[in-house]
C-alpha cells in the first residue's frame, strides 16, 4: 500500500488543470505552487472548479477498449487470442502471469482513484455551492466512483485494505492488512445503499439521456450492486451455494427492472436502427431470402446500434469518450488501405457458441449447420461481434482464407499481425464508405448496460428458486431484441443454467464479462486448459473450404489463478500484506 503515497495532491491538481484547462490556474503561478484551496475555491459558488475535479475522477473507470497491451481484456479468456504471442495479454489463457509480470494490473490506478474520491470528499464543503442538491448529488457520486474502484479490485484480488475516507500524505503508515471478501463486499454495499436516494434518478425529466448521460445516477448505484452480489453469490465466493445469496442477487436485479416497469427508470433493450450497418444487398449470403433475411439484417443491426448510437436508454453507465477511431484502427481486419491491426482474433469456441437462425445449437440434431457453409444462418449477434470470411467491411468482403486481403500470409502465423485464428472482432466498429482513411465514431464503452441486468436476474433467480417464468422473460427478452426464438419450455435448473451462460456469452462477449465470467462460476480450470481453435479456409478455384484447426494451447492452475496474485511490490512494502494462495 505504500503505493498510496505517490499520488500527491500537487499530481492531482495538474492532472485537473491540464486536463480541463481551469483559466483560474493559468499564468497565475508555476503549477508547481499551486495549492488545493484554488480548485477547491471558498469563493466558487458555481462549483466549477471542484465539479471539474470530479469530472476528471470518472476518467479512472474502466476504460474497456484495447486496455490491455494494446488488447481487449477478453484475448485473454477462451474467446478471443491477441494476433500476436508476444502480447501479454495471453498470459492470462497460456498460465504465464505472476506477482511481478501481472498485464492487467490495476491496483495503483485504482487506489489512485479512490485517493481523488477522498480528496473531494475532504474538500467540498469548503466549496459554497449554491445550487441546492449538487453538493450533496456530487457526494454521492465521488461515493459511488469509489464503490466502483474497490469492486474492480475485489474481482481481481478478493478482499483488499478498505482505507475509508482517509488520505495519506508522505510520511504517513500506509501498512494495512486485507480486509476479508466478505467485510469488503459489505463495505460496498452499505456505501451504494447510502447514496442511492441522492443520486441522480435516469428518469425522463432528468436530463440522464442528455445533459448527465454519463454520471453515476441510482441505476448505476444499483446496477454495480446486482453485479457486486451476482458475483458474490457465485460458486468460487460461495462454496456452500448458500441460496440467501443468490436471493440478494436476484432481489437487487429485480429492483431495476421492478423501476423500469413502474417507468420511475428509462431503461430498455434498445431497438434503435440509426446506423443502417448491414442491408439485405451486402448481407444476402448470410440468411434464405425474403423475411428470413429481413428479419436476420435487422437482428444485426438493433444490436450494433447498442454500441454505435451514443446516446441510448440501454446504457446505464458508459465510459464516456469523445468519437474516435481507435477501436477500429486496433481490431479491424488487416488487408484494408487504411491498415487495421487486427488485434482481437476471436477463437472458435466463441463462433461456435451462436446458435442458428432458428435457435438451436450447431451441433444439436436437426440444426441445419454445415462446415461448409459455417456461417449461414446463424444468431445475427455473431455478424454483429465477429468478422469472418464473407463478412462485408467497409468497401467489400472479409477474405480470411490462407492468402486473402486478411490473411495473406495463412494459418499457422503466430507474429505476422494478421489474425491467428481466422476471425477479427467486429463488434462496436462503425463502418464507412472508405477503406483509405478513418471516421471518427461514437465509442462508449458499456460499463453496465440493461441487458446485463436482465441477465444477471435471471441466473440469480434460476440458481435461488429455478427456472420460473420471470426467468424465462428475462432471457426471452433479449433474444426477441435481435429476432431470435424462444427458449423450449421445460427446462430444470440445470438446463437453463447452461442456456443462461450461453446466452451471457454471446450477448455480453468483448465486455469485459466472459473474463470474469469463467472465473466466478469456477470452469477456467476447464475450457482454459487444453487448446483454443480456430478455423481455416482453403481456396480451390472459386470453392472455399473450411477445416477446425489447433492455435494455442490454455492453462489454468484451478488451485491457484482464480485470484490474481497480488503485486510483488505490495508485498514487498507491506508487512501486513498477505499474498493470494499459492502464489
Amino acid at each position: 500500500m505504500k503505493n498510496i503515497t505517490r499520488f500527491s495532491i500537487l499530481g492531482l491538481l495538474i492532472l485537473v488543470i491540464s486536463t480541463l484547462g481551469c483559466k483560474k490556474m493559468i499564468e497565475d503561478e508555476p503549477l508547481e505552487n499551486a495549492e488545493i484551496g484554488l480548485v477547491f475555491d471558498p469563493t466558487d459558488s458555481l462549483g466549477k472548479y471542484a465539479e471539474d475535479y470530479l469530472n476528471n475522477t470518472y476518467s479512472s473507470l474502466p476504460t474497456g477498449f484495447n486496455r490491455v497491451d494494446g488488447n481487449m481484456l477478453d484475448a485473454g479468456s477462451d474467446d478471443a487470442l491477441p494476433s500476436s504471442t508476444s502480447h501479454t495479454v495471453q498470459f492470462f489463457s497460456n498460465g504465464a502471469f505472476n506477482p511481478v509480470n501481472l498485464p492487467d494490473n490495476t491496483w495503483d490506478a485504482n487506489y489512485a482513484g479512490i485517493r481523488k474520491v477522498n480528496i473531494f470528499l475532504a474538500n467540498i464543503d469548503q466549496v459554497p455551492v449554491k445550487t441546492p442538491g449538487f453538493k450533496q448529488r456530487w457526494k454521492a457520486e465521488a461515493r459511488g466512483l469509489r464503490a466502483m474502484f474497490y469492486f474492480e479490485l475485489l474481482k481481481r484480488w478478493g478482499g483488499i485494505p478498505i482505507i475509508g475516507d482517509r488520505v495519506f500524505e508522505l510520511g504517513d503508515d500506509v501498512a494495512f492488512p486485507r480486509n476479508t471478501y466478505q467485510e469488503t463486499v459489505n463495505y460496498i454495499v452499505s456505501e451504494l445503499d447510502a447514496i442511492m436516494p441522492v443520486l441522480l434518478s435516469p428518469n425522463s425529466t432528468s436530463g440522464y439521456t442528455t445533459i448527465y448521460f454519463g454520471r453515476f445516477t441510482r441505476g448505476a448505484a444499483m446496477a454495480l450492486k446486482a453485479r457486486l452480489l451476482l458475483y458474490a453469490a457465485s460458486p468460487l465466493n460461495n462454496t456452500a451455494n448458500d441460496l440467501a445469496k443468490w436471493d440478494l442477487a436476484a432481489k437487487a436485479a429485480k429492483s431495476i427492472m421492478d423501476s423500469v416497469a413502474a417507468n420511475k427508470f428509462v431503461y430498455s433493450l434498445s431497438t434503435l436502427t440509426t446506423t443502417a450497418h448491414y442491408t439485405t444487398t451486402n448481407m444476402a449470403s448470410l440468411a434464405p431470402a425474403g423475411a428470413t433475411l429481413t428479419n436476420y439484417v435487422a437482428g444485426v443491426n438493433k444490436f450494433l446500434n447498442v454500441f454505435s448510437t451514443r446516446y441510448n436508454t440501454e446504457i446505464i453507465l458508459p465510459y464516456l469518450r469523445a468519437t474516435t477511431t481507435d477501436v477500429e484502427a486496433n481490431n479491424e481486419p488487416v488487408g484494408y488501405t487504411r491498415a487495421g491491426l487486427g488485434r482481437t482474433n476471436p477463437t472458435q469456441e466463441l463462433v461456435n457458441e451462436f446458435e442458428t437462425f432458428a435457435g438451436k445449437q450447431i451441433a444439436e440434431a436437426g440444426s441445419g449447420y454445415s462446415l461448409t457453409a459455417p456461417y449461414y444462418n446463424r444468431d445475427p449477434r455473431l455478424a454483429g461481434t465477429v468478422s469472418f470470411n464473407g463478412l462485408y467491411w467497409l468497401t467489400r468482403n472479409v477474405e480470411t482464407y490462407d492468402g486473402g486481403k486478411d490473411r495473406p500470409q495463412g494459418y499457422g502465423r503466430t507474429n505476422s499481425g494478421e489474425t491467428r485464428t481466422g476471425y477479427y472482432l467486429r463488434k462496436f466498429m462503425t463502418g464507412t464508405t472508405s477503406e483509405s482513411a478513418y471516421t471518427a465514431a461514437n465509442h462508449n464503452f458499456p460499463i453496465f448496460r440493461y441487458a446485463e441486468v436482465l441477465l444477471n436476474y435471471a441466473e440469480a433467480q434460476n440458481e435461488a428458486v429455478g427456472p420460473d417464468a420471470s426467468v424465462y422473460k428475462a432471457i426471452n427478452d433479449i433474444r426477441t431484441r435481435v429476432n431470435m426464438p424462444a427458449l423450449p419450455v421445460g427446462l430444470n435448473q440445470a438446463e437453463m443454467r447452461i442456456r443462461i451462460r450461453h446466452e451471457r456469452r454471446v450477448e455480453m462477449a468483448f465486455e469485459e464479462q466472459r473474463f470474469w465470467d469463467i472465473r466466478r462460476w469456477k470452469i477456467a480450470e476447464t475450457v482454459l486448459n487444453g487448446t483454443l481453435h480456430g478455423i481455416q479456409g482453403t481456396l480451390t478455384g472459386t470453392t472455399i473450404t473450411y477445416g477446425i484447426v489447433n492455435v494455442a494451447p490454455a492453462s489454468f492452475s484451478a488451485n491457484k489463478m482464480y485470484l490474481y496474485p497480488i503485486p510483488y511490490k505490495e508485498i514487498s512494502s507491506n508487512n501486513k500484506m498477505v499474498q493470494n494462495p499459492n502464489w
